[in-house]
């Protein structure tokens, strides 16, 4: 009888230990040891967030949701808009947008639309780790929409590319299901930037607001240097390491769905979390906004951190009840802003010298080098990227050595469990048509069809 009560007071001790630990985790805990974004770093966030949410509006000249003052789109500089009528229910809406005062070209994808039964559809196109692409783990339905806007706006963006010249950048963003669509562009614009002008590395970024986890480990830390994920507090989804199809199946019951996992991932080791090469992450560089501090009430002047974390990678659920209202766009947006403003009007009393800014630099080279050092250490699978060519290598090497390898493998899976062989004569680099390819098939019109399967072939 002892015995059996001591075993009931391990067990509740133990469950209580877990029940404290897990309730009283607080989403500032995952970036407490995360450096500071500099201004120039936060600039951008509330600013993207316009142009996203510019992609709802039926009229830019009459904004649903207007901007602060000084801060508004010019509609006469939007070079393409594609509603739900024109995506073919193949991606969601997005925009594309010539930022001359920033001097970028934009692409902004829109959000879930919970009403709309085609956004359901990319979301349920995917079985976890059955997409292996460029060495790695991505989602597939993601993968299937990045290729499908590219493939139709390639031909738009190099012109106006080539128009501007050498001083824009090219930007992609996107909220939530756009965050992964835009992350996986971004990764198949860097190795095909000859299908763009031959546009640089460093002239590529993409913003991912409240991502959607898309990638995996490896090459979440590989493309770190252009793809930067935006996270407000307790956002849910960069955090929830289920399938894109899961969560969403569950969206009317979502509190409870999310308690579930956040107890299952309480007994997964992080050694095994690390080790798992289907595990698909948040990509690229984690900006954080923290705005609410450990037992205080309320909203508190936000301060964004920022890191390339390998390890707890956003890996706990927070059990708050504003793990979905920070998932919102408008309080992205709104938070951003407010901590802009606040830097802005520090800066007017305090000037930064040049010394720092460049110091700063150079720290975000060495945080992207010890990224992929510490992958590497730490024995994540693929995780084995070249080093980076300098500046001059790139510049005088032909086109079709820059672009790097899509498929590192020789043979990977689809969908349904089928090899697809990815050799080339390019010396085992898949070019842009063998990708569209791989996903589309063309009728008889000749306009692209997706493939009801993965395995198909064309006769």
């Amino acid at each position: 009888m002892s015995v059996a009560c001591g075993v009931e007071c391990v067990v509740f001790l133990g469950c209580a230990r877990w029940a404290w630990k897990r309730l009283t985790y607080v989403g500032s805990y995952d970036s407490e040891s995360w450096p500071p974004a500099s201004d120039d770093e936060i600039e951008p966030i509330p600013r993207l967030c316009r142009t996203i949410l510019a992609v709802y509006e039926d009229d830019l000249s009459h904004p649903r949701f207007p901007p602060p003052s000084g801060y508004g789109m010019n509609p006469k500089c939007l070079l393409k808009r594609v509603p739900y009528e024109e995506t073919q229910g193949r991606c969601p809406p997005y925009l594309i947008y010539a930022d001359h005062s920033h001097r970028e070209i934009i692409l902004a994808v829109r959000g879930l639309n919970l009403s709309r039964e085609s956004d359901y559809k990319v979301l349920l196109d995917n079985r976890l780790g059955m997409q292996m692409f460029d060495g790695g783990y991505v989602h597939h339905g993601l993968l299937k929409a990045a290729t499908f806007i590219l493939n139709r706006e390639s031909e738009l963006l190099r012109r106006v590319i080539g128009e501007v010249g050498e001083e824009y950048k090219l930007v992609f963003t996107g909220h939530s299901l756009g965050s992964g669509v835009v992350a996986l562009m971004a990764v198949i614009v860097v190795n095909h930037r000859d299908r763009f002008g031959g546009i640089e590395r460093d002239r590529i970024r993409c913003y991912a607001i409240a991502p959607a986890r898309c990638m995996s480990l490896n090459l979440a830390v590989k493309y770190a240097d252009v793809i930067n994920s935006v996270v407000l507090q307790d956002d849910f989804l960069p955090r929830t390491p289920t399938p894109l199809e899961h969560i969403f199946g569950s969206i009317f019951c979502l509190p409870c769905f999310l308690f579930l996992v956040c107890l299952r991932d309480t007994f997964i080791p992080e050694k095994r979390k690390l080790n798992d090469p289907r595990r698909l992450y948040a990509p690229g560089r984690m900006y954080h906004i923290v705005e609410r501090k450990v037992c205080r009430c309320g909203r508190f002047p936000p301060e964004v951190r920022t890191a390339i974390p390998v390890e707890g990678r956003f890996e706990h659920i927070v059990l708050s009840c504003n793990a979905t209202s920070d998932h919102g766009l408008l309080w992205i947006e709104r938070e951003s802003q407010k901590l802009f403003n606040i830097r802005k009007e520090d800066a007017a009393t305090t000037t930064a010298p040049v010394q720092q800014k460049m110091e700063r630099k150079q720290t975000l080279e060495k945080e992207y080098k010890g990224a992929l050092e510490r992958a590497v250490t730490l024995n994540v699978p693929h995780a084995n990227p070249p080093l980076e060519p300098t500046a001059d290598e790139i510049n005088s090497a032909p086109l079709e050595i820059q672009s790097e390898t899509i498929i590192n493998s020789s043979h990977s899976e689809n969908q349904n469990g089928v090899a697809l062989k990815t050799e080339s004569k390019s010396g085992g680099r898949t070019n842009w048509d063998e990708l569209v390819e791989m996903l589309f098939t063309r009728n008889e019109s000749g306009s692209l069809v997706l493939k009801k399967k993965m395995g198909e072939r064309e006769s």
